[in-house]
């Protein structure tokens, strides 16, 4: 059989319970739509870790984030690990990008040939969560005042960039499609979009009925309701500072769906050009995220937990010439994406590893054997918010987080989709939490992690207190690039600061 084109397409912060194919039903995502119902949607998927940088570190070497050093995002991508772009070009592949892909340190290409846009965030280390300053300590400056300011306008720093990361993977493919020689291609197409802050062309905000926009599930919880780490980001992110009402949070769900419309038209317009430069028959088409975004359920935003708006990703497979389209129930994480993609490049179980992967190859479940699966995630956090070292671990419909040492939880994500009551210590659970506890606890040492992380944090810390972020490390296409976008500054200031028309950054509210 023809070595297949990979054409991946990625997008930033999409929880998958956002998208029609997961039930939801206020979205508006024909072309999103459109790849699930002709290819094979993994409905349990999971990230790694919920922040940007460690997740998409993961995806590409399939391994776990602490395993490698990443813990936060300004968590260095050491160039010594291979990624599913080397063993592929290994294996006769071109493999090029276009977008984002939040690699820190001097290596910006971790085994892509070719990059087609710079980086939209910062590539150093001026993102490294510290310990020391406890729960409160903001390295992006991340606030509600990106929710408050949530609404349409005429152009955003997020849409400049997404346009950008478009134009050029469509120019990829029809440069891809003329070349003369017959080496297969793995190509990723990577947006920021619908990450926050929650603001959209006028187009696009107008496609929703801003009425039919429903609140969160969940309302928010008063503190002595919240797990430990929900109290951590509660203040981490300030919501003790700022108002959010019931109006805001409309605005914020109404702006996501809108970033989502965007974001799927730009999928529609990538799926046209396949068809065009007719490589859409040797083409499998992977779309995922690197995390979720919560959404203002239990009125908390953004990600950096283990709840399922939060961590629970789109995945979705198609290739209808080689896969029939189906659902899989079983439990995956963005670690099997490497060892899919060697075997569905190599037509056979790939060995030729060189370094340790976690991951396992979806292939059979693609062609309809589901019964090897280990219906298995795991999930770790140490970045912002955090105070030590977490981890979740899914099993079937069980779910158990250990929250820094604080606390357990433990639910029944079938019976629970909210995940509101906690049946840890409960006596007619006990057998299923000691045997998550075992295998999360499995060649997992949380001390000995709060040590390395730590000590990583304060390494770090020095180097930029040193350099001032000189240099850089963006991967530059413009002679510019390293000025672009955001380099050393918040992403929320930043972002607010290139909206068209402006609008003044929200405020905490007054004491």
């Amino acid at each position: 059989m023809t070595a297949p084109n990979i054409l991946l397409i990625q997008v930033d912060q999409l929880a998958a319970n956002a998208l029609s194919a997961h039930g939801n039903q206020t979205v508006k995502d024909p072309n999103i739509s459109a790849l699930a119902e002709a290819g094979v949607v993994f409905e349990n998927c999971y990230c790694n870790l919920p922040m940007c940088g460690p997740s998409r570190a993961s995806m590409h070497t399939g391994r776990l984030p602490f395993s490698m050093g990443m813990y936060d995002n300004a968590s260095e991508f050491h160039a010594d690990q291979p990624t599913f772009c080397h063993y592929l070009r290994d294996m006769g592949y071109r493999s090029e990008l276009s977008g984002k892909m939040h690699f820190v340190g001097p290596d910006q290409l971790h085994g892509y040939e070719k990059r087609h846009t710079t980086e939209i965030y910062p590539a150093n280390f001026a993102w490294t969560v510290d310990w020391s300053k406890g729960r409160e300590y903001r390295p992006t400056n991340l606030t509600m005042a990106p929710i408050i300011e949530s609404g349409p306008a005429v152009r955003t720093m997020q849409m400049d960039y997404d346009d950008e990361v478009a134009y050029n993977g469509k120019q990829a493919l029809y440069d891809l499609a003329r070349k003369a020689d017959d080496k297969p291609f793995q190509l990723t197409i990577s947006f920021t979009s619908p990450h926050s802050p929650f603001v959209i062309g006028q187009e696009y905000w107008d496609r929703y009925d801003h009425d039919d926009i429903e609140a969160p599930s969940v309302p928010p919880l008063e503190l002595d309701e919240m797990d430990h780490l929900s109290r951590n980001l509660h203040y981490c992110q300030a919501r003790d500072k700022f108002t959010v009402t019931d109006e805001r949070r409309r605005m914020a769900r109404h702006g996501y769906y809108g970033m989502i419309s965007y974001i799927d038209d730009k999928v529609g317009e990538i799926m046209e050009v396949l068809n065009q430069t007719g490589l859409a028959d040797n083409t499998i088409v992977i779309f995922t995220s690197d995390h979720g975004e919560m959404m203002g359920e239990r009125g908390m935003w953004f990600k950096q937990h283990f709840f399922e708006w939060a961590a629970h990703v789109p995945f979705i497979v198609v290739a209808p010439d080689r896969f029939k389209p189906s659902r899989v129930e079983q439990n995956i994480s963005l670690i099997d994406l490497m060892p899919t993609l060697l075997d569905l490049a190599s037509n056979e179980e790939f060995t030729g590893y060189v370094a340790p992967c976690d991951g396992t190859s979806l292939l059979p479940a693609l062609n309809g054997d589901t019964s090897d699966m280990a219906d298995m995630a795991i999930s770790e956090f140490a970045a912002d918010g955090s105070t030590g070292p977490s981890r979740m671990v899914k099993k079937g419909q069980w779910k158990l987080m250990w929250l820094e040492g604080h606390d357990t939880l433990l639910y029944d994500v079938t019976a629970d989709p909210n995940e509101l009551d906690n049946l840890a210590a409960r006596p007619e659970h006990a057998a299923i939490e000691a045997e998550l506890t075992e295998i999360l606890f499995d060649g997992w040492d949380p001390d000995a992690l709060r040590t390395e992380i730590r000590a990583s944090q304060e390494r770090r810390l020095a180097i930029h207190r040193v350099t001032g972020g000189a240099p850089t490390y963006v991967n530059k296409v413009r002679l510019d690039d390293d000025q672009r976008y955001i380099r050393n500054a918040g992403a929320a200031d930043t972002k607010a600061r290139a909206r068209l028309p402006y609008v003044a950054p929200a405020q905490p509210d007054s004491e």
